[in-house]
């Protein structure tokens, strides 16, 4: 299960827990029997993509998308040829407030995973159809303990945590060179109630370039 960069440290920190190894034996018999995503070699592709010192944002979501084609491993990404799940579209009009432009772009994220946006879900696996289907399985575990080790970094992370499952995570954040936003989700049901006008990726941006970092591409 290596990564092929610094989240391997993580990896080996936790391979041997018992919670890790009764992961693995239930989603060897999950894959087998039933539809299960994102596809195993993309459980971890967030992590693949954005490593530890190349982290600048977080964005923390909930759990993978449940319907065929559209997990990806990255928080809120589906692929270029799918629509735009709702929340997602929400995200998009906040960045259409936010720089007084139109987003043209597919729902495909990894742009973002590339220039240090880790997009991770606080669970990894979700059974077709049913959401939050795995959020009993112990990923939170290991998910809990990604955000300690970010927490533990040097370099300026700004963390995103939209909706009451993601704030939950304030509390492994106390680093004071991090910048914690919160808001609620962008899902249909809460978006209009403070997801929307937040500032959220203008106010992400400030503080890297405070921080001499170059800001995200977010459009």
């Amino acid at each position: 299960m290596a990564i092929n960069n610094d989240w391997d440290q993580l990896f080996d920190q936790e391979i041997q827990k018992d919670y890790l190894i009764k992961i693995r034996y239930f989603l060897a018999r999950e894959y087998k029997t039933k539809q299960i995503f994102p596809e195993k070699e993309n459980i971890f592709a967030a992590f693949k993509t954005t490593s530890i010192k190349d982290t600048k944002v977080v964005i923390l979501g909930q759990d993978p998308y449940h319907n065929v084609g559209q997990a990806q491993g990255y928080a809120f990404s589906v692929p270029e040829n799918f629509p735009l799940p709702p929340s997602l579209k929400n995200i998009y009009k906040e960045l259409e407030m936010e720089y007084h432009q139109p987003v043209n772009r597919n729902g495909d994220l990894t742009d973002w995973a590339r220039q240090g946006v880790l997009l991770m879900n606080t669970v990894l696996t979700v059974e077709a159809h049913k959401a939050f289907s795995h959020s009993k399985i112990g990923w939170q575990n290991f998910t809990n303990a990604a955000l300690q080790l970010l927490n533990q970094q040097d370099q300026p992370i700004v963390f995103l945590l939209w909706g009451n499952s993601a704030i939950q995570a304030k509390k492994f954040l106390n680093n004071p060179k991090h910048l914690v936003l919160t808001s609620p989700h962008p899902s249909p049901l809460s978006a209009s109630r403070g997801f929307f006008g937040n500032n959220h990726f203008i106010q992400a941006n400030q503080y890297l370039i405070q921080n001499g970092k170059t800001p995200i591409q977010w459009i």
